[in-house]
């Protein structure tokens, strides 16, 4: 159990360095506090026995460890509602009604990215509600071209594929015939209604029919199965825990860019907002990621945002309650 004086140095020092990140000195903690360097050595010391601070070879100051960032989280941090300039950021998404609920938590997103300059990631995000309004082919040259799949809520999405000796006459008719046999469908009936009435008929229209067929049963498959969206990965790049370590950020960036990894994120089942610090999560031990799971109607996920330790707890968590709250009104 840390002393009144203890808590308020801990927080000091850990609010500090997730502000500026310099190692905190006495003197500075002396002047808010109003007592001597010497004290503030002593107690400084007794943190670092604690595993609460760290002390570098560059510094005489300390910084916190991840058990300090966990103490101050669980028992020192001070929840904050965010501030109107954020707010009104994320109001304009959620206030757009031509947006689909995928789209809104998809853009919302990418503007806590921008903002907090974090990565944010949607895991195990589902719609079964939107339904397939048409698909496009655009040829780039002779081999290469790009699907388009547009769904009723105005969601699309992009996809490049390779064909070999087919012609774009047989692209165009396999194409009408998906708009004219599977348009309306759920997405998430796609790949059944691919399997039982577009298989068994496409070789009356198309020579290259098992070719056609598997490229597009996969463009849809993975459509229809999107389990990671990631914004903002280049971000964490920019962290100076990282950018002057070359090791450090092959290893978080090769691991941002793996979704078994990331998938794994949305593993527990309670519905809290739960902040997984330095080697509790399975990215990076510099690394904090605050999640939590939302539920709407049929559509449901997990959304999470991943910073480094020295992350602004009070501010991402006062973000996400807001998306929450949103998502599932």
């Amino acid at each position: 159990m840390l002393t009144d004086r203890q808590n308020k140095i801990l927080k000091i020092i850990i609010e500090r360095y997730i502000k500026d990140p310099v190692p905190v000195g006495s003197k500075v903690i002396s002047k808010i506090l109003n007592c001597s360097s010497a004290t503030v050595r002593n107690e400084m010391g007794e943190l670092e026995k604690l595993g609460l601070l760290e002390k570098t070879h560059t510094s005489s100051g300390r910084i916190p460890s991840s058990s300090g960032y966990r103490y101050y989280v669980d028992n020192l941090m001070e929840l904050k509602k965010m501030n109107a300039e954020d707010m009104l950021k994320l109001q304009r998404v959620f206030q757009n009604g031509q947006l689909a609920l995928s789209d809104v938590i998809t853009k919302s997103l990418q503007v806590i990215s921008d903002i907090t300059n974090y990565t944010t990631v949607i895991l195990g995000s589902k719609s079964h509600e939107n339904l397939l309004k048409h698909v496009e082919v655009i040829p780039i040259d002779e081999e290469n071209m790009t699907v388009i799949i547009v769904t009723d809520k105005g969601h699309v999405e992009h996809k490049n594929i390779r064909l070999q000796d087919v012609s774009l006459d047989e692209i165009q008719k396999t194409v009408a015939l998906i708009n004219n046999l599977i348009s309306g469908t759920p997405i998430d009936e796609i790949n059944e209604k691919l399997e039982f009435q577009i298989k068994p008929i496409i070789g009356n229209y198309v020579r290259q029919h098992e070719q056609l067929y598997n490229v597009f049963y996969q463009v849809f498959n993975d459509f229809t199965n999107q389990e990671v969206s990631i914004m903002g990965r280049h971000k964490m790049l920019d962290q100076p825990e990282f950018s002057s370590n070359i090791d450090k950020i092959k290893n978080v960036y090769t691991k941002l860019e793996d979704n078994e990894i990331l998938s794994k994120i949305e593993e527990d089942n309670d519905n809290n907002i739960r902040i997984y610090i330095g080697n509790e999560n399975n990215i990076d031990s510099d690394v904090t990621i605050i999640k939590t799971k939302y539920k709407s109607g049929n559509e449901e996920g997990t959304i999470a945002i991943i910073g480094p330790k020295r992350m602004q707890y009070d501010r991402v968590m006062g973000m996400l309650e807001y998306m929450k709250e949103n998502i599932e009104r």
